[in-house]
């Protein structure tokens, strides 16, 4: 059995292979990758090397870095925040407040929150962090 071999140039490539590995390759990062997006007050979380997913809620309140605090889109006051997490939380009947504050926010006004959401009868709440990539 005699194979014949042959240095010729291919003349005519095949882009259709190409194709299909490329189509594969954006359907598997479309299906891989996390879709979260973020509405409302752009804060710049703290970082944690474990974080956990949390499920989608409506009391979320956010503390900017000038100490300005959202519900949702709505800016209240640290005065009105306990009548508005009541509000929200008759319209919802959740009973757990997702917290989003700026890295820069001091402690002391996170705990007011806390116990503004305390005083409207939350008792479940969740520091919302970005995971670090060392």
């Amino acid at each position: 059995m005699k194979f014949e071999i042959t240095n010729k140039h291919l003349s005519v490539f095949s882009y259709s292979s190409l194709t299909d590995i490329v189509l594969l390759l954006v359907i598997f990062f479309l299906l891989t990758s996390q879709f979260v997006i973020q509405t409302g007050v752009k804060v710049k979380l703290p970082g944690s090397q474990n974080n956990e997913q949390s499920g989608q809620t409506k009391l979320v309140v956010t503390i900017t870095s000038g100490n300005a605090i959202y519900v949702g889109q709505d800016q209240v006051g640290l005065e009105g925040l306990s009548e508005k997490l009541i509000e929200l939380l008759q319209a919802n009947k959740e009973d757990n407040v997702v917290i989003r504050a700026d890295k820069t926010v001091q402690i002391d006004q996170v705990i007011k929150v806390i116990d503004a959401a305390k005083s409207a009868g939350i008792a479940k709440f969740t520091i919302e962090t970005e995971r670090e990539i060392n």
